[in-house]
């Protein structure tokens, strides 16, 4: 593609999904227009619902979910690629994965993710989640060419295990994927190190489309949807937790460059950890 535009559509997704397809078309048509052809869209686009039997209820297999097929006729008409950042989806088993779908210019599904990391916290203000009860954890990074530079894929919590984006880098994603559904207190403490962080380690591009505001189900979300270089720099930002579309220029060869001034990802060394008992593994160096 060289240099194109990029979109992150910040939602509020909701309890329906028909809706929540309706507020991401009416989104992605206005990054469309501003001339992102690469437009993402937040974890759980679909619907958020915290109660697991409304969730049952709402939740349907890949070839019935209205957020699927939705996205695939956008990407057609607007000839763009669109990444879902995530959407509930039933699995043939009948368990849930929380999964990604990133859709071609001609409306073909290219690639999916299963978010691998699962969200089992429990935090100050007493908020306790535990989304390993309702989803079935992904075992595999996806990373795949939108034109000619690489996407790496991530949901949210996965944000906090760089070893995912590592190993993205290293199969060579110039681009790094985050949509994302923080909640308030996490995001303020730590979304913004963390995703500059994980771009400024692997010399990539981090863009990551958040839902945002006070939900139908009663969680909060942080918002502030981000778009980072590869050497940290803030690009776009929704300074904010309302429903909108930030677009920055993307231009992989300042992934390459980055690498170049800071080779980190060829500088790595193996090493063996001492901790004082037994044989530790040897382990890939991740110096930054």
């Amino acid at each position: 593609m060289g240099v194109f535009k990029a979109a992150a559509v910040q939602m509020r997704s909701g309890t329906s999904p028909e809706r929540n397809a309706a507020d991401m078309e009416r989104l992605v048509r206005e990054a469309a227009h501003r001339g992102a052809t690469y437009i993402q869209t937040p974890e759980m686009t679909g619907a958020l619902v915290r109660d697991k039997e409304a969730g049952a209820a709402a939740f349907t297999t890949e070839d019935k979910d209205i957020v699927v097929s939705t996205a695939g006729k956008l990407a057609k008409e607007l000839g763009i690629y669109l990444h879902v950042g995530s959407t509930a989806i039933r699995r043939a088993d009948g368990k849930l994965a929380n999964r990604a779908f990133l859709f071609a210019p001609d409306g073909a599904s290219i690639a999916s993710y299963d978010k691998i990391h699962m969200f089992d916290v429990d935090l100050d203000n007493g908020e306790s989640w535990r989304e390993s009860t309702a989803y079935e954890p992904g075992t595999e990074a996806v990373v795949t060419a939108i034109g000619g530079t690489k996407l790496g894929f991530a949901i949210c919590y996965d944000l906090r295990f760089p070893q995912l984006f590592r190993a993205e880098a290293l199969a060579g994603a110039e681009v790094l994927s985050v949509p994302a559904a923080f909640t308030r207190q996490t995001g303020e403490a730590h979304w913004h190190v963390l995703l500059r962080s994980r771009a400024i380690e692997n010399g990539a591009y981090v863009i990551a489309a958040a839902q945002g505001g006070v939900h139908e189900d009663g969680r909060e979300t942080y918002g502030h949807s981000l778009i980072v270089d590869p050497w940290g720099r803030v690009v776009a930002e929704a300074a904010h937790d309302e429903p909108g579309v930030i677009v920055a220029e993307i231009d992989p060869a300042q992934s390459s460059a980055a690498r170049r001034k800071i080779p980190n990802l060829k500088n790595a060394r193996d090493f063996t950890v001492n901790a004082g008992e037994g044989e530790a593994p040897r382990l890939r160096g991740a110096a930054s």
